[in-house]
């Protein structure tokens, strides 16, 4: 494994591709070195719950758990945020939606919104509610079969962070992790996600913008950077 300082000056995809999933781990870790040792603590729980419901989870050539470690190590290092709740909400950000059965250990047959509820709940139990909401915030509802989906997707974006702007931090790493890391993809799931993507990159420039955004300029202005990137990434896939 790298040096501690190498590591740390590392773009997070060159990590994912130079030391995979352990080198992310050990990036992660070096970032909260310095949080109080409670903060420290919960994130680590975090961390745990979010690799046992994800392990045998893939995102096209790696592990999911990737995606996860990238989204909250963004978030602390290029965002500038120390808020624990919303770190370790971007680590699990995924799990009520792709886990709630597991998370709930309620049966897979129960029903979406009762597996979702009581996901959100569990969060709320091993963390706190401000966690769990966070979470909720950011995960898909179940969609309309008859409705575009991509379409779907975009309106909860937008209805759903629009309410919520702590949220909005998730999920423009969540973006990022997607819409610029679009090249480090297979060629067919580049395109599918720049079609996906691609028309929501105003809304979350608006939404960035926003006074009530909890950013600095600087993270704001490295973020709009990042949109225009991912913008001129899907450009050159869909045009």
């Amino acid at each position: 494994m790298a040096g501690s300082r190498l590591l740390m000056s590392m773009p997070l995809h060159a990590i994912t591709e130079v030391y995979g999933e352990a080198g992310l781990r050990d990036r992660f870790l070096l970032e909260v070195e310095g949080f109080p040792p409670a903060d420290r603590e919960c994130l680590v729980e975090a961390l745990e719950l979010a690799t046992r419901l994800h392990a045998g989870d893939r995102r096209v050539r790696e592990p999911y758990l990737n995606h996860l470690l990238r989204v909250a190590i963004r978030i602390i290092r290029y965002y500038g945020i120390r808020d624990v709740d919303v770190i370790a909400a971007a680590l699990l950000h995924d799990a009520v939606e792709d886990h709630p059965a597991e998370l709930s250990g309620l049966a897979a047959d129960l029903g979406h919104a009762a597996l979702t509820e009581a996901a959100v709940a569990e969060l709320a139990r091993r963390f706190n509610p401000r966690v769990a909401e966070l979470v909720r915030s950011v995960t898909n509802p179940e969609y309309d079969p008859d409705r575009d989906k991509n379409e779907q997707y975009r309106m909860h974006v937008a209805e759903s962070l629009d309410r919520d702007p702590w949220a909005r931090v998730i999920k423009v790493s969540d973006f990022t992790d997607n819409g610029v890391g679009v090249v480090h993809t297979t060629a067919d799931k580049a395109v599918r996600s720049a079609r996906k993507y691609r028309p929501l990159v105003p809304k979350l420039r608006e939404l960035v913008g926003r006074p009530d955004t909890p950013l600095s300029r600087a993270a704001r202005d490295h973020i709009l950077d990042q949109l225009d990137l991912a913008e001129e990434r899907f450009a050159a896939l869909l045009d």
